[in-house]
């Protein structure tokens, strides 16, 4: 299985068009391959883990033990630090691509079925939620920051790497 998968992955990463990059990137072969997303697939596929993270966070702050709630509150803080950083750099110019502006339905769905939970449920699943989440995230701002295409973004990326992977850090060891 996996041998089919890795199959696929090349056969769509060596694809020329832009389709076909982002279907590598949305199914998960750039991912597989170590392939950098194109610039506006990371600008979507980051805007749209900062909105996540935000939202759910959110939630823990409203829901959460003292532990949660701070932990909660700094990805609330660092992520709205990475949005506002990314908007400023596409409003400058030198950065194309379009964030997102909603959750996507899968993201809406996570946060929707964390706020029907309460208690030890909720803080289990806000934290696995954080761990894939950041696993996620730090994938693809390694990969942006390794082998990008806009040298602005791509040195974004890197910048916010470390930060990042404190959090995927962080986040693993409150699961447990």
């Amino acid at each position: 299985m996996k041998k089919i998968i890795i199959t696929a992955a090349v056969i769509l990463a060596a694809s020329a068009s832009a389709f076909a990059q982002s279907t590598a990137e949305s199914t998960g072969a750039n991912s597989l391959i170590g392939r950098a997303p194109s610039t506006e697939d990371f600008v979507m596929q980051a805007s749209a883990s900062d909105m996540f993270e935000i939202e759910s966070s959110k939630l823990a702050v409203q829901k959460g033990d003292e532990q949660t709630k701070v932990f909660a509150q700094q990805m609330i803080t660092d992520h709205e630090k990475t949005s506002a950083e990314m908007k400023a750099m596409l409003a400058g110019g030198k950065v194309k691509g379009t964030p997102v502006t909603a959750l996507t339905e899968d993201l809406k769905e996570e946060v929707d079925g964390l706020a029907k939970l309460s208690g030890n449920e909720f803080k289990e699943e806000y934290f696995d939620d954080q761990v894939d989440a950041h696993e996620d995230a730090v994938d693809l701002f390694k990969r942006y920051a390794e082998g990008g295409e806009n040298p602005e973004l791509k040195a974004w990326a890197a910048k916010t790497l470390p930060a990042l992977e404190h959090h995927y850090k962080m986040a693993q060891d409150l699961e447990k």
